[in-house]
């Protein structure tokens, strides 16, 4: 078959390519999702004491570090065998709805806003936030400042805002001043006017020119999963897990993280070094899964706020019901950052939110335990086995990117049959339809340097393949 290699994959954190493979008519038949890069974050925190593992976990990552720090402190809860104080379980979910914030800002303000406003078949050297800034210098700037609170909010409860070792077993460090709660609240205002532009204009454009996008972009039936709280809420830090399909049934409820391995399976294969995650009860590849801001739009029953349960219902009714379009990861993005603002802001008229009873103490207690959160890329479970003295023997960390690693590997498969055909234009295919590719990875907004656990520095490459194994066309960069 002809080849097409997408290399390196752009706009998205960590290095992978795509190959597109076509036909003997130069039609695309298949295409594969390459992550090129392994770290081994499992294998080497073996031998540290689990008390080191937030700290340590957290350096998987400089854009979502404090998934790693919750999921880890929770699971080291566990081990301690402690009941964290109010005060500490309340900080914590502050914590993660400002990095849910900033994360989900960084996703569509800086990483894909410039191919919807800017274009898919624009000059890919002005495709890029600073091209955004020149076009359209006011939204840009806007979404510039929505992340800088979500950041900013992190260093004020753990006094910086990449790696805080904050979160700790037992609960957080130090609490919150009634100074760091009062800017907060100063700047609360700006950030709902920016959120809620951004979800006006977005809405405009799928309507009317991106209307294409949410029909082609990962249109299919999958299953999603997702933390909800025992009503059904909308969750990002407790509750029990749920299964939904694409019809909105429930296929599985109060799962817990601790039987995750009944009902998750890890499937590998000899072209990526990311792990592809499924239901076990369906098999795999049947079992495919989604995970994420679509997902847990999906399998909750409300948000549990005003202005986003009002969103919530729009989304709905705008999806049939259920939205099985990865292209809706965008929407369902805007939808979350206004729900952490609205969460954040009940949170500032809690009183425990200022409480010092923040942390609780103990010792090994538990030989193995789980703990689960929601990062913004969707579940995040730390599976941790010590010895007597609290000395990690094994690690096992299922990460949101690799759980939707099937469904990436089908919405890249679903739009460059939509788009490539190498026969109509010999072996060179225009930028932009490659673009449309790529976007359709960044739809999930994955976070490579956490699902692979690179040796190197491998940035998106993209091979057009023909049927006897020619390449035909290569591209890359980075």
């Amino acid at each position: 078959m002809k080849t097409v290699v997408i290399d390196p994959v752009t706009r998205i954190e960590g290095h992978a390519k795509i190959s597109i493979f076509l036909d003997e008519a130069g039609e695309v038949s298949d295409a594969r999702f390459h992550v090129v890069e392994y770290r081994g974050f499992e294998k080497f925190c073996e031998g540290r004491p689990f008390t080191d593992m937030a700290g340590i976990t957290a350096r998987i990552c400089g854009i979502c570090p404090v998934s790693h720090l919750l999921a880890s402190s929770k699971t080291g809860d566990k081990i301690l065998a402690v009941k964290i104080p109010i005060a500490a379980e309340k900080l914590r979910r502050l914590m993660n709805l400002a990095q849910i914030t900033q994360s989900h800002a960084l996703s569509f303000f800086h990483l894909s806003s410039p191919d919807f406003l800017l274009g898919w078949d624009s000059d890919p050297a002005k495709r890029n936030v600073f091209g955004l800034i020149e076009a359209n210098p006011d939204l840009a700037r806007a979404g510039i400042r929505l992340r800088q609170f979500g950041q900013n909010i992190i260093e004020l409860l753990g006094a910086r805002k990449i790696h805080s070792a904050w979160t700790v077993p037992g609960g957080v460090r130090s609490p919150l001043s009634e100074e760091s709660r009062q800017w907060i609240c100063d700047r609360l205002p700006e950030s709902l006017a920016t959120i809620n532009l951004a979800l006006g204009l977005f809405k405009g454009m799928i309507d009317g020119q991106l209307k294409d996008e949410v029909n082609i972009f990962g249109e299919f039936p999958s299953l999603f999963m997702g933390l909800v709280d025992k009503d059904g809420e909308w969750e990002h830090y407790g509750g029990h897990l749920r299964f939904t399909d694409s019809q909105g049934n429930i296929i599985a409820d109060n799962l817990s993280e601790d039987n995750y391995q009944e009902f998750l399976g890890e499937a590998v294969e000899k072209w990526s070094y990311l792990k592809f995650p499924y239901y076990q009860p369906l098999g795999y590849p049947d079992g495919i899964y989604r995970v994420g801001p679509l997902a847990r739009l999906n399998v909750c029953n409300y948000i549990g706020t005003e202005a986003a349960d009002r969103e919530l219902n729009e989304f709905r009714d705008r999806s049939g019901g259920v939205a099985t379009s990865s292209f809706l990861y965008h929407y369902a993005r805007l939808i979350e950052i206004l729900a952490c603002l609205e969460k954040i802001q009940a949170l500032m008229d809690d009183p425990d939110i200022l409480s010092n009873r923040i942390r609780a103490h103990g010792g090994v207690n538990q030989l193995e335990a789980i703990g689960v959160s929601e990062a913004p890329r969707g579940t995040l479970f730390h599976h941790y086995k010590v010895d007597e003295n609290g000395l990690i023997e094994k690690v096992n960390l299922i990460i949101a990117t690799g759980q939707n690693n099937l469904a990436m590997n089908k919405t890249v498969a679903q739009i460059a049959k939509q788009y490539i055909h190498g026969n109509s234009n010999g072996n060179e295919i225009p930028e932009g339809l490659l673009n449309r590719v790529e976007a359709g990875i960044r739809c999930f907004d994955p976070c490579l340097s956490c699902s692979t656990h690179a040796a190197g520095q491998m940035p998106l490459h993209v091979q057009l393949v023909a049927p006897d194994g020619t390449i035909l066309n290569e591209i890359s960069r980075g």
